[in-house]
């Protein structure tokens, strides 16, 4: 696709993960990415090349989102082919025909949708200019109801898990810190993450929801701070534990990685419009303690 009059579209997703493989796009396999990236290139295949998506955060196997945000660059005819009148009905803003169509393709009950479509404002960049994204996981104990009905956003555990240690573990691992040992390595990807918030509460049916925050997250690096707390509420390790395996910066095997199923990626923060394109520039740059 060539740099000339594109304009930048923002997507707001919503997604099942359990029958995806991550976001990703992968041969032959399912991924969000690649179901989206053939209803695009389904709407435009008359119109030049198929456009791609840039996406806010890419999520593994099994994770859902409520609130996940990606971009995707339409050229002047790919903007005009969403303008096309269909039948009586008068033309929709071009925003509105891309969610809709894509949501038409998509089928009338899909694990993806396309929740929101708006142009974006100059500067906006949907991984870049990202200021923080917001996860949720849950974990019903033996103290907390199993609803059936949840089983696909809940990880079940057999023991009584203290909240209020896990609640203390999380505050313990705040601030900017290398997360090597809550993170599967990639290599030539930083480790360096600022945790700005983390909190444990039980809902009313007793299940265990942890809110965690951060400017970014490495690889399973959500799930690992989970598993830690869980150990913590189980009364294996303490709270202090967790900090103490933290600054040692190396992957550990004192907890395990909690199942993908039980977390949802619920909302991606952004600067007002004027301070996107510097966010951006930030971002890009190499983190550093």
């Amino acid at each position: 696709m060539t740099d000339q009059a594109l304009r930048r579209f923002r997507l707001d997703i919503a997604y099942q993960g359990t029958d995806f493989n991550g976001w990703g796009r992968q041969p032959e396999l399912r991924t969000v990415q690649g179901v989206l990236e053939a209803a695009l290139a389904t709407i435009f295949r008359r119109a030049g090349e198929a456009p791609t998506l840039t996406v806010a955060g890419r999520t593994d196997a099994g994770v859902h989102a409520a609130g996940q945000v990606a971009h995707v660059d339409l050229t002047e005819e790919q903007v005009t082919v969403l303008r096309k009148p269909h039948g009586k009905r008068p033309p929709l803003a071009a925003h509105d025909a891309l969610a809709r169509r894509i949501n038409g393709i998509l089928g009338p009950v899909p694990d993806v949708v396309v929740t929101a479509a708006s142009e974006a404002p100059e500067g906006f960049d949907a991984r870049f200019s990202a200021l923080w994204r917001r996860y949720e996981y849950r974990v019903a104990d033996r103290a907390a109801r199993r609803d059936p009905l949840q089983r696909h956003r809940t990880a079940w555990v057999s023991s009584d898990l203290d909240a209020t240690a896990m609640d203390q573990a999380a505050h313990g691992l705040l601030g900017l810190h290398d997360f090597a040992s809550y993170c599967k390595a990639r290599e030539g990807a930083t480790t360096i993450r600022t945790l700005q918030a983390y909190a444990w509460r039980r809902d009313d049916d007793g299940v265990l929801v942890g809110e965690v925050v951060a400017d970014a997250f490495c690889h399973s690096m959500v799930r690992a701070l989970v598993g830690g707390c869980v150990e913590v509420g189980e009364g294996k390790l303490t709270p202090g534990d967790l900090v103490l395996l933290r600054d040692e910066q190396r992957r550990t095997s004192a907890f395990k990685v909690m199942p993908a199923r039980g977390l949802t990626l619920m909302e991606v923060g952004y600067p007002d419009g004027a301070e996107l394109a510097l966010r951006a520039e930030r971002t890009r740059a190499l983190r550093t303690l």
